[in-house]
């Protein structure tokens, strides 16, 4: 298997050594807010829920982890715990690298440690233009650019279909806006023929694209 940044993941976890991989069932939890972190997770298979509790016990979706990617690295500048809870959406395979090992690995072999870099910088990328997606666009144009990450568009690749068990409240969670909302878009998405969805969504990037650039207003 491949990272999303062109590196084999397999070849990656024989180099590192220490690690070990562990399968999930769909709903069941990879780890939990407040759990202790002391170790740095690579998805190989499947796709995981970021859910964050705040303080009044709203649970909000705030990402989605997909194959070849890390995930809880904060333990690698010294967060303690957890910030967030990590839940399979289906069936999945996940590497746990210890962190001290993985510190090890990025001071001695200068590659990885660009290639680790590298996957850093664009998640934060990432994160900006989600930022900046909840500021300045309606929910509309949020679930468009929200469909078009899911179905791997954003990565140059042919768009994948976006299965079944991204359900429409996960949807409404991630763009900040109610599932009616999202049933209602996605309908409207549909007649305009910009998606096609039975079990799976079909994305057709072309068509979807064009919301994000229509400037008129709209409601969210």
């Amino acid at each position: 298997m491949t990272l999303d940044l062109g590196f084999d993941a397999r070849e990656l976890l024989r180099k590192l050594g220490g690690s070990s991989i562990a399968k999930f069932a769909r709903n069941k939890t990879v780890f939990a807010q407040g759990d202790d972190a002391d170790s740095v997770y690579l998805l190989l298979q499947g796709r995981i829920k970021v859910l964050v509790l705040s303080e009044q016990g709203k649970e909000v979706a705030t990402g989605i982890v997909a194959p070849g990617q890390f995930f809880g690295d904060g333990c690698l500048v010294g967060e303690q715990t957890r910030g967030a809870t990590t839940i399979a959406m289906q069936d999945c395979v996940v590497a746990t690298i210890p962190s001290v090992r993985l510190i090890e690995t990025l001071r001695a072999q200068p590659d990885f440690a660009e290639l680790f870099v590298r996957h850093l910088l664009l998640r934060n990328r990432r994160i900006e233009e989600d930022l900046l997606d909840q500021l300045f666009n309606c929910s509309e144009k949020r679930l468009a650019r929200l469909l078009l990450r899911l179905a791997e568009f954003d990565q140059g690749r042919e768009p994948q279909p976006i299965e079944p068990h991204i359900s429409q409240e996960t949807l409404a969670e991630m763009i900040g806006t109610t599932r009616s909302r999202v049933s209602y878009f996605m309908n409207k998405f549909r007649k305009l023929g910009l998606i096609s969805y039975d079990r799976t969504i079909e994305v057709h990037p072309a068509r979807l694209s064009a919301v994000l650039q229509d400037r008129s207003e709209r409601v969210s």
